[in-house]
């Protein structure tokens, strides 16, 4: 009998009568190359989390003990997740969590997942923030609480308040916050932008990260993401930039003098939103790169 065509039978399906033996650099062999053919981006690294989740320990513990035989109780429990993977779902949403920033971000159905691109968005206010005290900074759609915490756990020192339109978005993020010890430092309010906000509260600082992919794009995004992922988190409208239209100028209000806006946008949607701003009485506007070298954040003053 051979392996290269048995193994995957007793991996993905009942067990053969005669019984393989599978160690973990078996499973996430296959489990990688398995992936691959359901066109996952990231087929070894999705197939360690998964395995390291189903055995409950951490990915550093999977190469620790490489040729550990997996019981069938094991298999079962990860072939369920593979299967889950092989249809597109995010790993983030299987295993409940998302590393953002370092910290272990709690995600449920319905509310964005958090993207390492986003990590520029929470540099660029900490460097705002930088060697200033008593700061009161504002996040308009705080999806996970992911940026919020990455702040609050640099900076104990700001007062940090967070608003969303979406009352799943809330308790996720609340709930994270209070599971990193940072319930005290945040203040959570339901809000369509700043609509809830009351004329006197002013800011030091308003980031966001709105919705700003145009409407037509939304349906090419990969499966992960417009199958599993809230729509009302990505889409942005015609040309993406709905929702920035609206934000600016409320923002403009609520800033004390010097403020700064921050924001995450589109790759190719500098110029219209640096036109917005300075339309709307920001100056200094600045754009902030990616890793990838991809337009990112903009920065504007007051």
């Amino acid at each position: 009998m051979s392996n290269v065509t048995e193994r995957p039978v007793g991996l993905m399906t009942d067990p053969p009568e005669t019984k393989t033996v599978w160690t973990i650099r078996d499973v996430l062999t296959w489990t990688t190359d398995y992936l691959k053919r359901k066109g996952c981006q990231t087929p070894r690294l999705d197939a360690e989390l998964l395995l390291a989740h189903n055995l409950g320990i951490e990915r550093i513990g999977l190469y620790l003990d490489f040729d550990r035989p997996l019981s069938d109780a094991e298999r079962l429990g990860f072939r369920n997740l593979v299967r889950r993977r092989a249809l597109r779902e995010p790993v983030a949403l299987i295993i409940g969590k998302k590393e953002f920033w370092s910290l272990d971000i709690v995600v449920t159905p319905g509310v964005l997942i958090p993207r390492p691109e986003t990590e520029i968005l929470v540099q660029v206010v900490l460097e705002e923030c930088q060697d200033l005290l008593n700061l009161s900074v504002l996040e308009i759609g705080c999806g996970s609480g992911a940026p919020l915490i990455a702040i609050a756990s640099a900076r104990p020192d700001i007062r940090l308040f967070a608003c969303d339109i979406s009352i799943n978005s809330l308790c996720c993020a609340s709930a994270n916050a209070s599971s990193h010890g940072f319930s005290d430092q945040i203040l959570f309010f339901a809000s369509d932008l700043l609509e809830s906000v009351r004329a006197e509260h002013m800011f030091d600082v308003i980031y966001s990260n709105p919705p700003y992919i145009p409407s037509k794009d939304v349906d090419s995004l990969a499966p992960e993401i417009r199958n599993f992922e809230p729509r009302e988190a990505l889409d942005g409208g015609l040309d993406g930039l709905d929702v920035i239209r609206r934000l600016i100028p409320s923002s403009q209000i609520r800033l004390k003098p010097g403020g700064r806006l921050i924001m995450e946008i589109g790759e190719d949607q500098v110029q219209p939103v640096r036109k917005l701003l300075q339309t709307n009485g920001f100056s200094a506007v600045r754009v902030h790169q990616d890793l990838s070298g991809k337009n990112r954040v903009l920065k504007a003053v007051t």
